[in-house]
């Protein structure tokens, strides 16, 4: 089947209001119109409208996709997701994850190693707590635990610190066991071992020995 342009009108910025056959509208960048050669009158069939209509939805992907990235990392996987829920085409989102990629705007590894950064160092989380943030955030596996290597020593310092600034308050008595497995179990929510955490609220009330 044979359709023709009928109209094309600006419609805002970049994109313009394509009419096909008087009644179809279809909103393109001006990219996209350059590339085909749309003009009133042009006639495509239906595999070329297709393909006019793919490859406008791949570039608003795209575009998109940078939007997102200008706010913050994105894991392959994470903008996929997010991608295919909007643009229902697996192909289309391929094509745009491999562009991002082959940019360097998509690198989970990067992305995993600032992600196990921010929650051990500044959010103190342990490293259980950690790995299931970053696979909420689509890293998982040998990438994750790649990230999170260095910081496999840090859940004495980092639950000492917590005790002394956010703990401690609680650890008053050493004899209130309610208070005591409050912080506790506050401390499992982060993510730590109970060995690690028994070990750090034992060193804890030894060296206040004031009590």
């Amino acid at each position: 089947m044979i359709m023709k342009i009928t109209s094309i009108k600006k419609y805002k910025g970049s994109s313009y209001e394509v009419t096909v056959d008087d009644e179809r509208k279809i909103y393109l960048h001006i990219d996209i119109i350059h590339d085909f050669h749309i003009n009133i009158g042009s006639e495509f069939d239906d595999e070329q409208l297709e393909e006019i209509i793919y490859s406008s939805n791949r570039r608003k992907a795209y575009q998109y996709s940078l939007y997102l990235l200008d706010y913050r990392d994105y894991s392959y996987r994470e903008l996929f997701k997010k991608l295919l829920g909007i643009y229902k085409n697996e192909d289309l989102c391929f094509e745009v994850m491999d562009k991002l990629v082959k940019g360097g705007m998509i690198n989970d590894r990067r992305y995993a190693e600032n992600l196990a950064r921010k929650y051990v160092e500044i959010k103190k989380f342990g490293i259980n707590r950690a790995r299931r943030e970053m696979y909420n955030k689509g890293i998982m596996g040998e990438v994750a635990e790649t990230a999170l290597e260095p910081y496999s020593g840090y859940a004495e310092e980092n639950i000492s610190e917590l005790l002394e600034k956010k703990y401690s308050r609680y650890l008053a008595d050493p004899d209130d066991r309610k208070n005591t497995e409050k912080v506790k179990n506050s401390l499992v929510r982060l993510g730590y071992s109970f060995d690690d955490i028994n070990k750090s609220i034992d060193n804890y009330f030894e060296n206040r020995k004031d009590f």
